[in-house]
């Protein structure tokens, strides 16, 4: 009984000749790929190494248990002719695999470069914009207000002086009216009676401006009905202006022009005094902006549109100035599309010498199922491993007609 165990034991050592010296052969090179010096030598043995090395130890354990099916084939000659082809194959993958890292790594270089010239280029376009936006800016704006249309400056001078105005008569007119109001109600003043004046006389100086615009009108369109009323009415406007308005403010001054000439001023003097400076005051404002800003204040509040002639080169502004950033937004959008195209190229390159190497693999397994190879070895481009159902409809065994 020994001698025959020992017997089947030599056999069976004989018989795993092949591949016993495998598990030893991965063990050495297991130790070899986990031992490394410095991270630069792991990193290099990881990168440049490992799927060579797995390919290899695919094959000889490929290769090797083949051998054990050989005396059970019938076309021996040609699944030795496609083993060899195999290992050719395999030795074309490993070499794809570090000519592809290398190329890998010079695009990758190259994309990076053009990543950053495109950043610094937009950073560049960015700042340029930002310096000269000021002078472009201006040199719009005076274009535009040199050319026919919505007088903007002369409207919000308008309103500028009425809100000047008012201020000035509220400060004026308050003590007056806090003790008009206590007198008639017996209370003091509320806190709301500031802001409530503000407003009416705003109105009212806004108001007097309107008048004097109708009646400008109404002479121009020498309707002489409106003209009488409307004098009428601007009389009846410069009246409580000058009463209760202007009135105030001279005699806020009073005592200084009584310290100046020795003499106090009788209701004659003062109601003269207010008067010139109603029309004085009405006169340069009227000339200097307010025929220009009070037809734009009148058509906002009517909200009608108002008639102006604008000149072809004014129209076609806004246009210029919608049209500024399309040069380079499209710049930037040919750009992306060269990045999204360069990242696919990118991915190819880093993906398929990986395959290659996973390729020679998988058609040495399916060497010694099948006897013949699943992949056409090189590679050229991630569509031919990425249609999988194409692949396995290449892989269905067709069966043998019988011979009648």
């Amino acid at each position: 009984m020994p001698i025959a165990v020992e017997s089947r034991l030599d056999i069976l050592e004989i018989l795993l000749t092949p591949v016993a010296w495998i598990p030893g052969m991965q063990q050495w090179l297991i130790e070899f790929m986990s031992y490394s010096s410095s991270g630069w030598v792991a990193a290099g043995k990881f990168f440049l190494l490992l799927f060579p090395l797995a390919l290899f130890v695919s094959a000889m354990w490929c290769t090797m248990l083949s051998l054990y099916t050989i005396p059970f084939r019938s076309h021996r000659i040609s699944f030795a002719a496609t083993m060899l082809v195999a290992w050719w194959d395999a030795a074309r993958s490993v070499w794809l695999f570090w000519v592809g890292l290398f190329r890998f790594g010079l695009v990758a270089l190259g994309w990076l470069f053009n990543l950053g010239r495109l950043g610094i280029k937009l950073v560049v376009e960015v700042i340029s914009q930002l310096v000269v936006a000021p002078f472009a800016m201006t040199g719009r704006l005076s274009r535009n207000y040199f050319q026919p249309g919505v007088p903007w400056i002369a409207f919000l001078l308008l309103l500028g002086w009425g809100l000047l105005e008012a201020t000035i008569f509220t400060y004026v007119m308050y003590p007056t009216v806090a003790e008009v109001l206590t007198d008639l109600v017996g209370v003091q003043a509320p806190a709301l009676t500031g802001p409530v004046l503000y407003m009416f006389l705003l109105l009212l100086i806004l108001g007097s401006f309107a008048v004097l615009q109708a009646l400008l009108d109404s002479i121009k369109q020498r309707q002489f009905k409106f003209i009488v009323q409307m004098l009428a009415v601007e009389l009846f406007v410069m009246s409580f202006e000058v009463m209760f308005l202007y009135r105030e403010l001279v005699d806020a001054i009073t005592p200084w022009i009584a310290q100046q000439t020795g003499q106090r001023l009788g209701i004659v003097p003062v109601l003269a005094i207010a008067t010139f400076g109603w029309i004085g005051i009405r006169g340069m404002t009227w000339f200097l902006f307010a025929q220009f800003g009070t037809p734009p204040l009148l058509a906002f509040i009517s909200r009608q549109p108002l008639q102006q002639h604008a000149s072809t080169e004014h129209a076609q502004m806004p246009q210029e100035m919608r049209n500024w950033w399309a040069a380079p937004l499209h710049d930037f959008k040919l750009e992306l599309d060269w990045l999204h195209h360069k990242s696919n190229e990118l991915i190819e390159y880093l993906t398929l010498p990986v395959l290659q190497v996973l390729a020679a693999i998988l058609n040495f397994a399916m060497i010694v199922l099948m006897a013949k190879p699943l992949f056409s070895l090189p590679l050229k481009s991630l569509g031919e491993v990425m249609e999988t159902r194409e692949i396995l409809s290449h892989l269905r065994m067709q069966p043998r007609k019988m011979e009648s």
